[in-house]
């Protein structure tokens, strides 16, 4: 299958900022409270489920990943980016990491207890958000759950040139609100279990949504 084009200057531009951003974006530990707590929900449910591994996707440098698996979750995560993976694969040494698209993962059908996409599909142009989240359902068991967090707007397109320290990008950022990513889900056949949108920041320009789903089980 020819690879989606956006993705070579998302994988590009992610190689670029790789040592930047993991210098830059903080560990799990370092969030606010709410962040932390949506992150400690999903660990929970996700392991009392019991229903398989975990898949990060759009892992990056693998410190969501960590935070899973000290929570006695079976993670591992995947990038698109090699360059994060290999960070990944050297801060976290004893955890799996691989190199793979959200549009066609390298992952059988029913087998993942749970979906990790942590500020990882807003590159993603809405168009093909579908297939990502077909993708999700494909690969999630029957009755496995999803966390999908990150930026959200109001159908606003960005096209940044510089980032992380000033690196040169070329990837572009799709802010959607809540309510269409809830009903993209919905139509890739997952269920909406909760929502928390969170305000800008004082100082900051950026909402935050957390969306948690499910397979349903086989009837």
């Amino acid at each position: 299958m020819p690879e989606h084009s956006y993705l070579a200057a998302v994988r590009e531009s992610y190689d670029t900022v790789a040592s930047d951003y993991f210098a830059r974006v903080k560990a799990p530990s370092e969030l606010d409270p709410l962040s932390r707590g949506m992150l400690d929900v999903f660990a929970e449910m996700v392991r009392t489920a019991g229903l398989g591994p975990v898949a990060d996707l759009g892992c990056g440098p693998g410190k969501v990943t960590a935070h899973l698996a000290e929570r006695h979750v079976p993670a591992f995560g995947m990038d698109l980016s090699p360059a994060m993976i290999e960070l990944a694969r050297t801060a976290h040494p004893g955890l799996p990491f691989g190199v793979g698209s959200m549009t066609a993962l390298p992952i059988a059908d029913d087998s993942l207890g749970g979906i990790l996409a942590y500020y990882s599909t807003h590159h993603t142009p809405p168009v093909l958000l579908p297939v990502v989240f077909g993708e999700f359902h494909r690969t999630l068991a029957p009755g496995a759950c999803l966390m999908l967090a990150g930026h959200v707007g109001a159908d606003q397109h960005l096209r940044p040139t510089q980032a992380y320290g000033g690196h040169p990008v070329s990837y572009e950022s799709y802010l959607l609100p809540p309510d269409r990513i809830a009903e993209l889900l919905k139509q890739a056949g997952l269920v909406l279990t909760a929502r928390l949108v969170e305000e800008p920041a004082e100082g900051a320009q950026r909402t935050f949504a957390t969306l948690l789903a499910r397979k349903p089980e086989r009837p």
